[in-house]
């Protein structure tokens, strides 16, 4: 029974990666794919050897497959690649102290490669993406209503949707039902209609580098559907593992 590995949120921190890379080898069942799920870079002074260590696996490693993240937008408004280039978003949320320190944090030529990231993966009936397709902003957790839930699983045509923005580990479960939605315009009658749909889930799959001395990610097996999210902890706050 093989699995995939899914992450997100490393945020430039190149002891967590590795550190999940260590735990992956004591997985008692085969990784037949790894997956970040965006926010690969980020403000942390190990941001540019983290990604010439996902760009150069070693031998016997998996190739990572690397999506875009809101830290890559940020970086591409930075670098005057972006819808943004003021970076208004990224300058309320950290400062100019933080700014910076991300412009700092990698070369000109790493943020090029990062515009060749793909924007999410399609895999079997599974979406796999930072946000969702609304965006890489778009921030689902276990608060989130569920119909706003659901219509991010129907905008994609998915029966799962794997997620990485909130950095959280949860698993959401939409059962089999029926929805039915009114349109309503000014020079015609009301249409109703009526859509089938089938069981779903959303799962969010943790974050690798966002709390220090702590990764969270998930393992996934797309021939079972069984979910498990793995705790690895790591440097000065000990050594470990646990599956949740």
């Amino acid at each position: 029974m093989t699995h995939w590995a899914i992450l997100s949120g490393i945020d430039g921190n190149l002891s967590a990666y590795e550190a999940v890379l260590a735990d992956l080898k004591r997985v008692r069942y085969p990784i037949e794919a790894l997956y970040i799920l965006g926010d690969l870079v980020g403000p942390h002074p190990q941001c540019e050897a983290l990604v010439q260590r996902v760009r150069q696996p070693r031998r016997g490693e998996l190739e990572p497959q690397v999506c875009l993240g809101w830290w890559e937008e940020q970086c591409f408004n930075l670098h005057g690649m972006g819808s943004d280039p003021e970076a208004t978003e990224l300058l309320a949320q950290i400062g100019p102290d933080g700014v910076e320190q991300l412009w700092k944090s990698m070369s000109r030529q790493t943020v090029q490669w990062l515009r060749s990231l793909d924007f999410g993966f399609f895999e079997f009936d599974c979406l796999l993406i930072h946000g969702s397709t609304v965006g890489c902003h778009d921030l689902l957790t276990p608060d989130t209503p569920p119909m706003q839930l659901l219509d991010r699983l129907l905008r994609a045509d998915a029966n799962t949707l794997f997620c990485g923005r909130s950095g959280l580990t949860f698993h959401l479960k939409i059962p089999e039902g029926a929805v039915t939605s009114t349109v309503t315009t000014l020079d015609a009658p009301a249409q109703t209609m009526t859509q089938t749909v089938r069981d779903r889930q959303i799962i969010g799959v943790g974050s690798v580098g966002k709390e220090p001395g702590k990764a969270t990610y998930t393992l996934y097996s797309p021939y079972t559907n069984i979910v498990s999210f793995r705790t690895v902890r790591y440097g000065t706050q000990g050594k470990g593992f646990g599956v949740g």
